[in-house]
């Protein structure tokens, strides 16, 4: 897979509106939509990956899986381990219950479940939740689990077909989300089936770069970044999501994706130092603001 430095610079618009976000800085009101940006782009670079393996016959699902471990996990293993004498010392019994309850949830890859049982996320309690964040994680790790096996099973129809199939599945956890907002907001928000749609609209975007490449177009590409910093800015804790409402930041990062060619405006933006190597941390970025910050109200 070629390496796109504009992506990693849409990481770093990522994740900077969600930290600001659960500093509390107002203006960034919507900045949890930083991770469903993370999302589309979890989407795209999977996808694409899979693509050419399948395209190659070298995929293997044992690889695929090691490769996602690898990638995911030590990070993930060390954040906890550092966050239990914390918890142990600042935390009373009910506290540490609960956190040692995300901390089994962590593990089984189903923190999102937990936490959608437990509360909404944006209550006070759940601001002093050190391992809160991990249910957007949980959300990816599911999505690596099912989707190569559902594309290594459809993939004998034909890419095309695969390709609309996609595009169905999506529709139907968009709308799924749509009716869940309104119906169980809280499961809307955690769970995988009304987010799928966000980490397939990057599997979309993947099936038409991989047919007709990255095309360089200016408006698009301005209109997808100006589509995202909307939603960081305009949107807030009373906003529905994700519903339609998502469409705009997820849209925005399909446009970039798809036309941020090098000699856009976008991508020389994105590929500055600057953005390159925040997007490079993001990982750890996100997987340590939530802790600290929980961490600093606890005590």
């Amino acid at each position: 897979m070629k390496y796109r430095a504009e992506i990693d610079g849409l990481r770093a618009l990522a994740v900077v509106p969600v930290i600001l976000f659960h500093a509390g800085f107002e203006v960034f009101s919507g900045g949890f939509v930083g991770v469903d940006v993370f999302f589309v782009i979890s989407g795209y670079l999977i996808t694409t990956i899979l693509i050419e393996d399948m395209e190659n016959d070298r995929f293997s699902i044992i690889n695929f899986y090691e490769r996602r471990a690898r990638r995911i996990l030590p990070a993930l293993f060390f954040v906890m381990l550092v966050c239990l004498p914390f918890a142990w010392m600042w935390m009373l019994p009910d506290r540490m219950k609960d956190f040692s309850q995300s901390i089994v949830a962590v593990n089984l890859f189903a923190s999102n479940i937990l936490f959608w049982l437990e509360s909404g996320y944006f209550g006070a309690a759940s601001e002093n939740k050190p391992l809160l964040h991990t249910w957007s994680l949980a959300v990816e790790e599911q999505y690596y689990v099912l989707f190569p096996i559902f594309l290594f099973v459809a993939w004998r129809f034909g890419k095309n077909r695969v390709f609309w199939m996609i595009i169905v599945f999506a529709a139907i956890s968009l709308a799924l989300s749509e009716w869940a907002w309104r119906n169980e907001p809280s499961a809307n928000f955690y769970l995988a089936p009304t987010r799928a749609w966000e980490l397939l609209a990057g599997s979309i975007a993947a099936f038409v770069a991989h047919k007709s490449g990255v095309k360089a177009n200016n408006a698009l590409s301005l209109l997808g970044l100006a589509a995202i910093l909307f939603a960081i800015f305009a949107y807030d804790k009373n906003t529905p999501f994700p519903s339609v409402y998502a469409l705009v930041p997820v849209v925005g990062v399909v446009l970039l994706v798809l036309f941020s060619g090098k000699e856009t405006l976008t991508a020389k933006l994105l590929s500055t130092k600057l953005f390159v190597g925040i997007g490079l941390i993001s990982y750890s970025a996100y997987l340590w603001h939530q802790p600290i910050f929980a961490f600093i109200r606890v005590y």
